[in-house]
């Protein structure tokens, strides 16, 4: 018997561990230290992983901005706008920290380095790129 798809979007393990390994791939050519989460695209976490030097904080960040781009069905950077003081979504990552409007989230797959927050997006790019 089949199982029923539930999930808008269903990653199957390799395709996210595939996603992990571009992403840490994009880390050793950047020199930062990366924590990465693929997530599908009900927002349930698929697979995660704490780069070797990655802060433990950066374990949070990753979370909530893999959280916010799956949500919101798109890349945290073209969010950003959105986020500030006079614009619609001004407060809603601060009251419960369940999503974060810093660039590095795309949907399905997040990274948070050491780096800047476009290198972010570049690790996370290459996440989704190996699973697109």
């Amino acid at each position: 018997m089949a199982i029923p798809v539930i999930s808008p979007v269903v990653l199957a393990r390799s395709a996210a561990h595939a996603a992990l390994d571009a992403g840490f791939a994009k880390d050793d050519r950047l020199g930062i230290p990366f924590a990465i989460a693929v997530r599908d695209g009900g927002g349930s976490l698929i697979a995660q992983v704490r780069g070797v030097g990655a802060a433990l904080a950066s374990i949070g960040t990753r979370d909530v901005k893999t959280i916010a781009a799956v949500h919101f069905a798109q890349p945290i950077k073209g969010l950003q706008g959105a986020a500030t003081s006079d614009q619609a979504l001004f407060g809603l990552g601060t009251r419960d920290a369940a999503h974060a409007f810093v660039v590095g989230g795309i949907p399905i797959t997040g990274a948070t380095g050491a780096g800047s927050p476009e290198q972010d997006h570049e690790a996370a790019a290459a996440n989704l790129a190996a699973i697109s």
